[in-house]
């Protein structure tokens, strides 16, 4: 059955294909077919005579149901082939596909089907690409297209329909108007196949004294115009003094222009620029598109403050120059082509005006694609550890700009939520529409929906330019500032929302969700992970924190720290590393930025707690506690320290298999926990202390589950599961709402009420491992704070402030799941022999020890020493 429907979001917008009651289809063949609906869907319309284009998206797959992918293929509605290409993400641990990434080349919106052993398997379709390798050479064909990829001071190179070299290079200009040029000195495939090649070119540009990284990742395909993902990296350490981030850093380099430019081998014989949809092209002899802000209401907002406290912003939106005209306007979405004898190139920058300052040039000699413009009125500055990534386009064959256009925006390919449910794509996933608490779910689409949706917040701070598009604006630390201007707080993925937004777009299709994930997971890797080698391990390649609470963040940007009345200074800290958004996001496109930074992550957990890193490590090579401590560096029960640090670990065993992440995070565990715990004693009920033990339950939860898909139901298994049931037993007499007691609370507001529906999660967990009367007792206290939860955020007037809604978006979808009858988990646990719990010294209090110890050592040597010279010299 066929339909065609449009959803305001994007959801099923097009045509789709519904699913039938169940995928599975009995075939002759002894094993059944698998058949899986697929919707190629738009977040903006493509023009109209733009061509087929690839579409790339990771998709699912059940445990057990394919081990070769010459076992799949995708038809369109018309039972045709579709060109493909398969790369294997995740496995579950019996070897077969957890996750692939597919490429395809489709037209427009539309539907398809993926087939794991059909009927009848359709012939491949001829490859399209090629990428051949010769040394550090790398030739890839792309449709009728040659490139060729090597160490040189360009990206690449390609010819004209008259032989001619064309040589993008990238060029900076640093603060005294001296040029220079990147210089890439390794390359390689990153992925191959017919439909779509990858090619990673790394390299180093000079900037006055100072060297950045440059980074190029260069998509090939037949279908669309070449595109490329351009990264500029300071690796250098920020100074960062009295543990205050702010721009000026000593470290920082600052520069007047950074861009791509590609020289012509001919004079140009005209330039055009369409500079927003549905407004026509402007041609001329020389054309230049600047965007100078937003665009926005608020486009002198303070957060674009720079190192000196100015905005440097002189005019609303853009302009498009040429010497003929101006056109001004508010947000461009740029193309632009430039005409010489014997060929064209035209070029855009996807979220163009989002990522302002921005330019486009073309003049008698080229095109220049400004990702750091030269008009701006300030030099730009890169802080040290940061990092920035630009995806433009270049096109060197027609029709322009639509070859441009699948680069823009690029369609989205998914399943439907039932199949994302049943491949346990996030465990215990419950379809937005099965959903039996509207409540609920009406309090997460505030995040999409209504007049303080997280898009509306963006605009009141303007949270646009190039180093803050894709966060959050915390608007929940502004409540009850006072001033003309709004408080600017940076919200930095806390509670991690990309997961929240990944859960959200699985459950329910709504490309508004993917749009939000998306954004935020390329703000984080660039800008909120702490990029060097050369700080301190307790910092380097850490996640920085939201901005301080209730301070404006003034010119901390996203490092939390300002220099502030109330704000003592800080750095990464494991109460604040988010992983899991970032690995599914890497699930759902095949994004390696975001598996890179689930890799940085985890193993920044590894050398944050190694004793062997620290200026101590000659006293003691003890573990240091930072990944397990919280609140305070002597506290190492549970509490979210432990919890991120054991749910990163968990998220880099699985995307790498490298088992010291997975021994590091039962380590943590035995740390951090214990069956015979004395939970009257150790301050759980203090909420402004101790809240978060919730969290590391949450993460204790989900260890135990991703121990079951291991099939590893071993003593450390046992070990978490009675140390869970302890706590659960103990809360259900002592737990009670957070708001029932705001006289303990500091801040009695909005959150804590969100914060009760960890309680719910983590009874109804509980409940799995039991039975009867115990198991019943559980799952009624789930329920009751489930709804208390719920109601009680409801009746709030700030219920949707961002720091609730993200809460909620990754804690209770799976409730429902998880209190039904069929969630009960008999595992057949092996019995353990329990030692009295040990208590943890840090590196740092063992250091202390060892320094005292040998300092009375050596005092009492040099004592006796004393008395031996006067005993044996001087009577």
């Amino acid at each position: 059955m066929v339909g065609a429907g449009c959803h305001p979001g994007g959801r099923w917008y097009g045509v789709g294909v519904k699913p039938q009651e169940d995928p599975l289809v009995e075939t002759s063949s002894s094993a059944p077919a698998i058949d899986i609906p697929l919707y190629v869907r738009r977040r903006a319309a493509l023009p109209a005579a733009a061509a087929s284009e690839v579409v790339t998206a990771g998709i699912p797959l059940p445990r057990g149901a394919c081990r070769a992918t010459d076992e799949i293929s995708v038809v369109d509605s018309t039972g045709t082939a579709l060109p493909l290409q398969l790369a294997v993400l995740d496995r579950w641990p019996d070897g077969s596909f957890r996750w692939l990434l597919l490429d395809l080349v489709t037209v427009g919106p539309s539907a398809c089907r993926l087939w794991l052993r059909g009927l009848a398997h359709p012939p491949t379709a001829p490859a399209a690409v090629e990428a051949r390798v010769d040394g550090q050479r790398i030739t890839v064909r792309a449709g009728s297209r040659t490139f060729v990829v090597a160490p040189a001071d360009h990206l690449f190179e390609t010819e004209d329909q008259q032989g001619r070299r064309l040589t993008p290079q990238v060029i900076a200009t640093d603060a005294s108007g001296e040029t220079t040029r990147a210089a890439f000195t390794s390359v390689a495939v990153e992925r191959s196949g017919p439909v779509r090649a990858v090619v990673l070119s790394r390299g180093t540009i000079a900037v006055g004294e100072s060297r950045l990284t440059v980074t190029a990742r260069l998509h090939f395909s037949a279908t669309s115009a070449l595109r490329l993902d351009v990264s500029v990296l300071n690796p250098r350490a920020a100074v960062h003094p009295g543990n205050f981030w702010e721009l000026g850093d000593k470290h920082s380099v600052l520069f007047k222009d950074l861009s791509i430019r590609v020289a012509l081998p001919s004079p140009a014989l005209a330039v055009a620029c369409i500079p927003e949809p549905g407004v026509s092209a402007v041609a001329g002899s020389r054309l230049s598109l600047y965007q100078d802000s937003s665009g926005g209401n608020n486009w002198r907002s303070s957060v674009h403050v720079n190192r000196e406290g100015r905005v440097p912003i002189r005019f609303n939106g853009y302009r498009l120059e040429s010497p003929e005209e101006l056109v001004e306007g508010r947000r461009a979405s740029p193309a632009i082509e430039v005409a010489y004898e014997g060929g064209a190139v035209a070029a855009a920058v996807r979220h163009f005006w989002q990522n302002f300052p921005k330019a486009l040039d073309g003049d008698r000699a080229g095109l220049t694609i400004r990702l750091f413009p030269e008009q701006w009125d300030d030099l730009h500055e890169l802080q040290g550890g940061e990092s920035k990534t630009h995806t433009a386009s270049l096109a060197f064959d027609g029709p322009f700009p639509e070859a441009l256009s699948s680069v823009l925006e690029p369609a989205v390919l998914s399943c439907e939520p039932e199949w994302y449910e049943r491949c346990q794509a996030v465990p215990l996933l419950t379809p937005a529409q099965a959903s039996r608490a509207p409540d609920y779910e009406g309090l997460v689409n505030a995040a999409i929906e209504g007049d303080d949706t997280f898009n509306a917040k963006r605009e009141r701070i303007d949270e646009y330019g190039w180093r803050n598009f894709g966060d959050i604006y915390a608007d929940h630390e502004a409540v009850g500032h006072q001033g003309e201007r709004p408080l600017v707080s940076h919200y930095n993925n806390q509670y991690d929302a990309i997961a929240g937004f990944a859960i959200q777009f699985m459950r329910s299709g709504d490309l508004r969700w993917f749009s939000a994930m998306e954004d935020l997971a390329l703000h984080v890797t660039d800008i909120d992970v702490y990029h060097t080698d050369e700080d301190k391990s307790a910092f380097n390649h850490g996640l920085f924190w939201h901005t301080a609470h209730y301070v404006d963040a003034g010119r901390s940007t996203h490092r939390t720290y300002p220099r502030a009345p109330g704000v003592s200074g800080g750095g990464p800290s494991n109460e604040h590393d988010y992983s899991t958004g970032l690995l599914l996001h890497h699930l759902l496109t095949g994004d390696e930025r975001s598996r890179a930074g689930v890799v940085e992550l985890v193993n920044w957990v590894m050398a944050m707690d190694d004793g062997r890193r620290t200026v101590f490590r000659f006293l003691s090579r003890a573990d240091t506690g930072l990944a397990s401590s919280t609140v305070s560096p002597t506290y190492h029960g549970p509490g979210r320290g432990a919890g991120n640090s054991i749910a990163t670990l968990l998220n880099g065993f699985r995307l790498t298999g490298d088992r010291r992440f997975l021994d590091k995070a039962e380590s943590l565990v035995r740390r951090c926990i214990h069956p015979a715990d004395d939970l009257q004693g150790n301050g759980l009920l203090d909420a402004e202390r101790r809240w978060s033990y919730t969290v590391f339950l949450q993460v204790l939860g989900k260890y135990l589950q991703a121990k079951t898909v291991l099939g590893e139901i071993d003593s450390h298994y046992a070990y978490a599961r009675a140390s869970l049931l302890h706590y659960g037993r103990w809360m259900a007499v002592n737990e009670y709402p957070y708001l029932e007691r705001p006289d303990l609370l500091e801040y009695p507001n909005e959150t804590w009420a969100a914060q009760d529906i960890r309680k719910a999660e983590i009874f109804a967990t509980v409940a799995r491992y039991t039975a009867g009367g115990e198991r019943e007792l559980m799952l009624e206290r789930s329920r009751f704070f489930f709804d208390r939860s719920i109601s009680t955020l409801t009746a709030h007037d700030t219920r949707t402030l961002a720091r609730p809604i993200a809460i909620l978006l990754s804690s209770g979808h799976d409730i429902a799941k998880l209190q039904s009858a069929d969630s009960t988990i008999d595992d057949g646990s092996p019995a353990i022999e329990l030692r009295p719990p040990a208590v943890f010294v840090p590196q740092k209090i063992e250091a202390v020890r060892n320094f005292l110890l040998l300092s009375a050592f050596a005092a009492l040597m040099l004592v006796a020493l004393v008395s031996y010279i006067v005993a044996r010299y001087l009577r």
